[in-house]
């Protein structure tokens, strides 16, 4: 199955940039980060905004059956474990792509979590979006190697 990251705002440029592509080029069929301008609006206006461009791309550009996985602050607290897990059911119910959506400063829409196949977080602290990326790439490759049985896991 392939994973890819969804996010709001640009990263090319900055250290974390090399740091999450090192972790997808690591996972069994690559992954990757698409990237999609940062709002110009404020507040609550610009999360409508961003979360759309995140549903339009989805509707646009992807290939039917795939998941979204929103990550969001009101998500449900998942460990490594428990991410390998979901990933490995759906790649044995045969579904091919799995996006997980970075929200901008104003985070996710109600309405794009609700649509979501399901929202998570990585616990209760906030991190600053271009690292958060790069934590979240790692984990899709430590997931990869829970369910390959790899030692990463158990040394890191």
């Amino acid at each position: 199955m392939r994973l890819s990251i969804i996010a709001i705002g640009k990263q090319k440029n900055h250290p974390t940039f090399e740091l999450t592509q090192t972790y997808f080029k690591r996972l069994p069929f690559s992954g990757t980060i698409i990237e999609l301008e940062t709002s110009q609006l404020s507040n609550s206006q610009r999360a409508i905004e961003e979360s759309t461009k995140i549903s339009d791309y989805l509707s646009q550009k992807t290939i039917k059956g795939h998941r979204l996985i929103t990550m969001d602050k009101s998500g449900r607290d998942t460990s490594s474990e428990q991410l390998a897990e979901l990933i490995s059911n759906w790649r044995d119910e045969g579904v091919s792509s799995c996006y997980f959506a970075v929200g901008g400063a104003d985070g996710h829409t109600k309405s794009l979590i609700n649509s979501a196949d399901s929202c998570l977080r990585f616990g209760s602290a906030t991190w600053p979006h271009l690292l958060f990326r790069a934590m979240l790439a790692e984990q899709l490759y430590r997931a990869e190697m829970i369910l390959k049985n790899h030692p990463y896991h158990k040394s890191h």
